[in-house]
């Protein structure tokens, strides 16, 4: 600065400018990035919660979910440990030869409630002798 007057002197005001962290125009491209991955897990977190769902983090949970229940589009997805499965419910009908393994009677609020027969298998306070 001259001492005269107080104007800065060019150079010094451009070295002031173009200052090593200018040099990059994509620097600001990366703080976007990590804010837009904060943002996803944060949206994550905040559907698992609202759907009272925290099992589906844990890697030892097991959790059934029935899609679109009684309709022709009807899906259930197991989650056992770490692995996904999907099942898709069509209107073919299967035949073929195996034991039955229970009843199944749907109560008037429109559960579905499983009986299983007592087998060799079952345990013995289910067992009919």
């Amino acid at each position: 600065m001259r001492k005269d007057r107080m104007i800065p002197d060019r150079p010094k005001a451009h070295r002031r400018l173009l200052s090593p962290s200018d040099d990059d125009p994509l620097s600001g491209v990366a703080n976007l990035f990590d804010v837009a991955m904060v943002f996803a897990v944060a949206l994550l977190l905040a559907i698992v919660t609202y759907y009272s769902l925290p099992e589906l983090l844990s890697a030892q949970d097991e959790v059934t979910l029935v899609k679109n229940p009684g309709q022709p589009n009807m899906e259930i997805i197991k989650k056992k440990g770490l692995k996904l499965e999907k099942y898709r419910m069509t209107l073919k009908t299967l035949g073929g030869e195996g034991t039955r393994l229970g009843t199944a009677y749907r109560l008037k609020s429109g559960e579905v409630v499983y009986v299983p027969e007592a087998g060799p298998e079952a345990p013995e306070e289910m067992r009919e002798e």
